[in-house]
Parts: C-alpha cells; sequence; structure tokens
C-alpha cells in the first residue's frame, strides 16, 4: 500500500481504516487468525511474529469466550486487566472490535454493570453481537458510531477503555474531547494504545500501510499528555507495556521498504503502554 497518510483526508483515512478492519471481521469469522496491527493484515508473511498482539490475554480469560471474539482481537494491550474496574461501573470501549474487552469488562462490572462497545464497521459489530450472544452476556451493548462522536450522552460512564484504536483516529483531540464529555465527574480514561518513544524515518510516517497497522499514527509520549492535559482531564501517566527493539522493527506494519539504516531509527522507537487519565471532580 504505497498510499501517502500526509496528502489523505481524514475522511478517507477513516474508510481505509473501516474497510481493513471490515476484512479482519470477516476473516474471524472463517477463522482466520490475522491481525490488523500485524504484518499478516498488512501483506507480510504468516511466518512473521506479530510484535503487537502476541500474548495479550490469559487462558483464564480467554477460555469462556467465543473462539471468534479471539480471533478478531486487534490490541496492543489488555485494558481491562489494568483498568481496576469495580462491580456497578459502566464502561465505555472505543473502537470495540469483536467484543472481546467488552465482554471481559462485563464480567468485571458484574450484573449491577454495564459495559458498551463502539464501532463504525458494520461487520465488526454483527461480529461483537454475534459473540454477545454466544457468551450469553447481558450486561452489554454494542453502538455504532465513530469514536469521534460518542453517541452517548454527557456525564454516563465511570470508564473508558480502549485497546490499540485511537492510534487509528485522524483527529485525536476530538477522540479525546469525546472521551472527557461522556465520562461522568472523577471518571477513569484507561486504554492500551501504541505511543511513540522518538522520532521515526518520514517514510514511515507517511505509509498508509503503516498507520492502519497502529504505527504511523501513534502520538509522541510527550504529545499525548499534552492533549489529554488540553482535553481537561488530570493525573495523566503513561506506563509503557511492551517496548519494540530492533528484533520487532522488521515486522512492524510498513518497515519493509525502509533501508537498513531506517530501520535502526525504529528500534525501540514504539511501544505499547497503558494511558491514565481522570476527569476532575467526584462521582455520584
Amino acid at each position: 500500500m504505497t498510499t501517502n497518510v500526509e496528502t489523505t483526508s481524514g475522511d478517507e483515512i477513516r474508510e481505509t481504516v473501516k474497510e481493513k478492519y471490515g476484512a479482519h471481521a470477516r476473516q474471524a469469522r472463517e477463522g482466520a487468525n490475522t491481525s490488523c496491527c500485524a504484518p499478516s493484515c498488512c501483506g507480510g508473511t504468516d511466518t512473521q511474529q506479530d510484535p503487537v498482539t502476541a500474548n495479550l490475554y490469559s487462558d483464564e480469560e480467554t477460555d469462556t469466550l467465543p473462539d471468534t471474539a479471539v480471533l478478531a482481537s486487534l490490541g496492543c494491550g489488555n485494558p481491562t486487566a489494568l483498568a481496576e474496574l469495580a462491580p456497578g461501573e459502566t464502561v465505555l470501549d472505543l473502537g470495540s472490535g469483536g467484543g472481546i474487552d467488552v465482554l471481559l469488562s462485563a464480567r468485571r462490572v458484574g450484573p449491577t454493570g454495564k459495559a458498551y462497545g463502539l464501532d463504525m464497521t458494520d461487520d465488526m459489530l454483527d461480529l461483537a453481537r454475534e459473540n454477545q450472544r454466544k457468551a450469553g452476556v447481558e450486561n452489554v451493548e454494542f453502538l455504532e458510531g465513530q469514536i469521534e462522536r460518542i453517541p452517548l450522552p454527557d456525564d454516563s460512564v465511570d470508564v473508558i477503555i480502549s485497546n490499540c484504536v485511537i492510534n487509528l483516529s485522524a483527529d485525536k483531540d476530538r477522540v479525546l474531547a469525546e472521551a472527557f464529555r461522556v465520562l461522568r465527574p472523577g471518571g477513569r480514561f484507561a486504554v492500551s494504545d501504541i505511543v511513540r518513544r522518538k522520532p521515526v524515518p518520514p517514510a514511515l510516517q507517511r505509509s498508509m500501510e503503516a498507520w492502519i497497522g497502529c504505527v504511523a499514527g501513534a502520538l509522541a509520549e510527550t504529545s499525548y499528555r499534552d492533549k489529554l492535559a488540553r482535553a481537561g482531564f488530570e493525573a495523566v501517566d503513561v506506563e509503557p507495556t511492551r517496548i519494540y527493539g530492533a528484533d520487532d522493527a522488521h515486522a512492524l506494519p510498513g518497515a519493509r521498504s525502509l533501508t537498513a539504516d531506517e530501520l535502526a531509527q525504529v528500534d525501540g522507537a514504539f511501544m505499547s503502554a497503558f494511558v491514565r487519565a481522570r476527569k476532575p471532580g467526584s462521582g455520584a
């Protein structure tokens, strides 16, 4: 894929992401274990080890889920394990895909809580609702929409989670503003995302392949912190959960066309991170 992100509109980026993730949902239904944050989704080989999505969930977590929920997982972390969800809370997953984190969240908040999943891709929503039926989980609702325009009222959720999705948006300021709006006072932002640790080759940042592979759209850590603060959040923290080294660099989407010198620049440039923040105030 040779499309230049710098000359592509936000709507075009969104449609490209939607198309790719819709294809992945269909593949998951057919039992194809690929990941849109992995080389196989972006034209790589099946023999390449996926450095982003490997080993995120325990067997205990996945044993009770439908196989298609696990196969459709596109994340770079496990926000449900890190967000310290409590019984009775209302949780919203931005970019919920096949529903794995929504179903896990529903289990953690219990029957008195509620877990919403928001996704813009019809195939993913269909798959997530099918997974919900298979899992027999009732305290879940999947919503169609964009993470830049969350279809929920102000002050309506306790916790926002997301798993390697915010990096895909072309308007991250809008995403964070919407997250702030729908959180109740004292509500928590607790997402897993790809974060950039240092500058990377311009060719990688311009690559649409690298964008839909969760790399080119990754914010620098300082930028992520600044954007959250400007949106109104406090207690911002970025905790590395996995740093991608030289061996991983070759397998990152968009990296196959880089020179040896450019690949050296990518060594240690990206990490999966758990990004925390809080909306000021106290809950009811």
